[in-house]
């Protein structure tokens, strides 16, 4: 089944916890209109308070929330870790189907600087270095290499200002 039209664009930004995912997307959206954020955290944890396993009921709403916002007509960016053996099929069957231009981004950002970025987000009280080494999965690359590689050397500020002209986006205001 196909999801959005020729006119929607779908942003995928993966990469490991602390890695600056939610703050690149939340900047897209700050700097152009039209633009929803599906974060995997709100979705898992908040509604649903779901475990991150294989099968989970988050992976299935996730894939709905993306498919309706991008049926709605809205240039999508959907974050998260989305490990690949836990959501590689999901995403692949949204790239898939979805009928405007998709852009993949993997934050690749070593463990040492996501402790770093973690400890300045007001959730850091809620886990620290013990849970993200037990969560930190290496270059977890979805297959093909439809993803583009973000390093820790490009700022939030300027990994979204790319994202936005690769996209086509930036020139868009919010």
């Amino acid at each position: 089944m196909g999801c959005g039209s020729s006119a929607t664009t779908l942003i995928v930004i993966r990469g490991n916890s602390g890695s600056g995912k939610s703050t690149v997307a939340e900047q897209i959206r700050a700097q152009c209109s039209g633009v929803a954020v599906v974060g995997q955290d709100y979705l898992r944890r908040v509604v649903l308070k779901d475990k991150d396993r294989p099968g989970a009921a988050n992976i299935g709403l996730i894939d709905l929330v993306t498919r309706y916002a991008l049926d709605a007509g809205y240039t999508t960016v959907l974050e998260g870790i989305l490990s690949v053996p836990h959501y590689g099929d999901m995403l692949a069957g949204l790239l898939d189907d979805h009928a405007g231009n998709s852009f993949c981004y993997y934050i690749d950002v070593p463990f040492e600087e996501t402790l770093r970025r973690h400890a300045t987000k007001a959730n850091a009280h809620e886990f620290g270095r013990a849970q993200m080494a037990s969560w930190w999965r290496e270059r977890d690359f979805l297959p093909g290499g439809v993803e583009q590689v973000l390093t820790s050397g490009l700022s939030a500020d300027a990994a979204a200002a790319k994202i936005l002209k690769d996209a086509g986006l930036d020139r868009q205001s919010a």
